[in-house]
């Protein structure tokens, strides 16, 4: 057995059972992706697959085990890699982040400059996407560190430590009746045609909570996933906009143009935004680094306790 056949076997469950884009997302045929699981099937004595023909139907009980028994491997694999790149190149690399539009745009820029200043040699690379994508490219390695305020803590394979709270706050224009209010209610903005995130990016279930809670429907007249676009949305008139209070502070525009801010957080509690690893992954120091450099809550010693298997979770 080798780990060209272990590659093989991941990506066909990766790839819904489907060889033919496995082997076009490995580079290598599907002839060949075929041979391999069987001979590896072969030598283990058991099939990984149940088939019908020449297609794989479905991952058999003793195929279960040894999916498992393969990740730790190729974890294993991997953290051999980084041990290596570590030690060859204290200094350098590549920090590779998977995170949401919100925290790439109004969070990471100010950590990750300075983890540029410390560490010159290091090349930073974002992948944004959707929490859920954010918690997949972590455990599919494509990331070592994921930030995301909803799902990460959903998923058993990674660690989670909470990074920072924050709050929504709403964007109104400034001639809008409600911001002659000193305290606006739940109530008042159901009223109004709302201009918000995507059911579920930053901290949306929340503020869909806070509605059903008191029995109220909002009406939500655009949905989006950037917070410059729901700004600018309110800025043509459809309506209130809710978004992050990070989408707001440092921007120089809003009080000076058409745009007022109230804040949101009495309305809708505060969000609680982590960063993930993956169980039993190596880590390099300018990893730790940058997640220090992200919450003065973090540091190396509870992110390796964390790792270590003390605990996959911790309090604010």
């Amino acid at each position: 057995m080798n780990l060209h056949q272990f590659r093989f076997v991941q990506e066909a469950v990766r790839r819904n059972l489907n060889l033919t884009e496995a082997a076009k997302s490995l580079h290598t045929s599907q002839p060949g992706v075929s041979k391999a699981i069987i001979e590896l099937e072969e030598e283990l004595g058991v099939e990984i697959f149940a088939r019908h023909g020449k297609r794989l139907k479905r991952v058999t009980e003793p195929g279960q085990h040894v999916l498992k028994s393969i990740e730790l491997i190729m974890r294993e694999v991997g953290n051999l890699k980084r041990i290596g790149e570590q030690f060859s190149a204290q200094d350098s690399g590549t920090l590779s982040i998977a995170t949401t539009h919100t925290q790439a745009r109004y969070v990471l820029p100010v950590p990750v400059a300075k983890l540029r200043a410390e560490y010159p040699k290091v090349s930073v690379s974002l992948h944004q996407g959707s929490p859920d994508q954010v918690a997949r490219m972590v455990l599919d390695e494509i990331a070592e560190i994921g930030i995301a305020t909803e799902s990460l803590s959903d998923y058993p394979d990674l660690v989670t430590l909470p990074c920072y709270e924050w709050e929504h706050v709403l964007v109104l224009p400034q001639t809008h009746p409600l911001t002659k209010k000193e305290r606006l209610t739940l109530e008042d903005i159901a009223q109004e045609p709302l201009v918000t995130y995507h059911p579920s990016f930053t901290g949306r279930t929340r503020i869909d909570a806070a509605f059903a809670q008191r029995k109220l429907v909002p009406r939500i007249a655009l949905e989006a996933i950037d917070s410059d676009v729901i700004k600018t949305y309110v800025r043509l008139g459809l309506g209130i906009g809710i978004v992050a209070e990070m989408a707001v502070r440092g921007d120089n525009n809003i009080g000076q143009d058409e745009l007022a801010v109230r804040p949101g957080g009495q309305l809708f509690g505060k969000n609680l935004a982590r960063v993930a690893f993956k169980r039993g992954a190596y880590l390099r120091n300018f990893v730790y680094r940058f997640a220090e450099l992200l919450s003065d809550r973090l540091d190396r010693n509870l992110i390796a306790k964390a790792m270590s298997g003390h605990g996959s979770d911790y309090d604010m």
